[in-house]
């Protein structure tokens, strides 16, 4: 196991009725942005449970935050924030909502120029202040409510990037598995790929001799692969939803990361396809991971054998033969929750995507990807390629 330093500073209320607990966690005096997106915590209860424990703050509401947030709507919020002089932040719904919270935590105090600067050059995590956040968790998915990590597009450019900064872990996040009964199966199917990716993507590397964070990793997956069907027949399932939910969160607050290397790869090629044709977030990973790992197959072929005997109990055959299986397991599930692995299935106008991205890449200087930068730009479009 590599060295490291770790620390969460993120409070977690884990339960059904924690929104009552939400003014107790509220800095007295505060004067809240709530943000959120469309109708959905309105029709849901979320809305008012919230607005019942905000009575004795200046609540500033700011709606319409889109599923991949744009940067041209959270500048509005930026600006109304300033206007407002707002000094805390009330993200409720997924992690799209969460995710803007962050980008206009960091956005009100900035006063270098454009605030989308701090995600093109990767200065967030210098940056010296963010306005306060807290959250309600609506779609269990991204992780966000414990993490300081947030991706945000910008529709006039068709960019999607992403950045990270200590200062915009939320100070408390509200996990109540209640609402996830008033989720669409669509919502959850993409809620458990985007969780089981994001272990993927701090799992499937090279052994690192780390058996503890291998196991939690581990854990976490066949939690999912237990739960998955479950929670998508059956939403109301109070038990599966606090395990799906605390999965999800599990998956990336940084404990699973510490010591090990990380991958990443799959999330920025996807991003991509985000940016370019709208595929949920999800999807693209599901389109994404299975052809990095078949492209990059000698690099990852013993943890993907691991991954094979401990997580889908393939216990027969060489290194290579199990190594092979677990990935059309994984490919096996992901169409088992419902979701498509190609990129024809999404959009007749794939054929050029490959030389698109390895453009925008070297354009960036994304030259060296994923755990030991071996992912080079030829490799980025041998697995988009392999992908449509």
């Amino acid at each position: 196991m590599n060295s490291f330093e770790y620390r969460n500073p993120t409070k977690i209320l884990f339960g059904k009725g924690k929104i009552q607990k939400l003014k107790d966690n509220i800095p007295a005096n505060a004067t809240i942005l709530f943000a959120y997106g469309g109708g959905s915590i309105k029709k849901n209860g979320i809305y008012d449970q919230a607005m019942a424990e905000l009575g004795a703050y200046r609540v500033i509401e700011f709606s319409g935050i889109e599923a991949n947030p744009k940067y041209e709507t959270l500048m509005k919020a930026v600006d109304l924030g300033r206007k407002e002089k707002i000094d805390f932040i009330l993200a409720v719904g997924g992690g799209s909502v969460l995710d803007a919270a962050k980008f206009i935590a960091l956005a009100i105090p900035y006063d270098a120029g454009d605030p989308w600067d701090m995600l093109v050059n990767r200065t967030a995590g210098q940056q010296k202040k963010a306005i306060p956040i807290g959250t309600i968790l609506t779609l269990p998915a991204t992780g966000s409510e414990m993490n300081g990590n947030s991706v945000i597009s910008r529709e006039s450019s068709r960019e999607k990037l992403s950045f990270g900064s200590p200062l915009v872990f939320p100070a408390f996040s509200i996990l109540d598995p209640t609402v996830v009964s008033s989720l669409p199966k669509t919502q959850l199917a993409n809620g458990v790929i985007d969780a089981f990716s994001h272990v993927l993507e701090q799992y499937m590397t090279y052994p690192a001799d780390a058996p503890i964070q291998d196991n939690f990793a581990e854990g976490i997956m066949r939690t999912l692969i237990e739960i998955g069907p479950t929670i998508i027949d059956n939403p109301s399932d109070e038990i599966s939803a606090g395990n799906f939910m605390w999965s999800c969160t599990m998956a990336l607050n940084g404990l699973i990361a510490q010591g090990v290397p990380t991958d990443w790869a799959t999330h920025m090629i996807g991003h991509e396809l985000t940016a370019l044709y709208g595929i949920d977030h999800a999807q693209t990973l599901a389109i994404i991971g299975p052809n990095l790992y078949r492209v990059m197959f000698s690099d990852k072929k013993e943890k993907l054998a691991q991954y094979a005997t401990r997580v889908w109990d393939i216990r027969e055959g060489s290194t290579e033969e199990k190594a092979t299986a677990a990935i059309e397991k994984t490919v096996a599930f992901f169409h088992l929750l419902g979701v498509k692995t190609k990129l024809s299935e999404y959009t007749p106008s794939y054929k050029e995507t490959a030389a698109i991205i390895q453009d925008r890449f070297a354009t960036r200087k994304w030259t060296a990807l994923g755990e030991n930068g071996i992912v080079t730009l030829d490799k980025v479009k041998e697995i988009v390629e392999l992908s449509y």
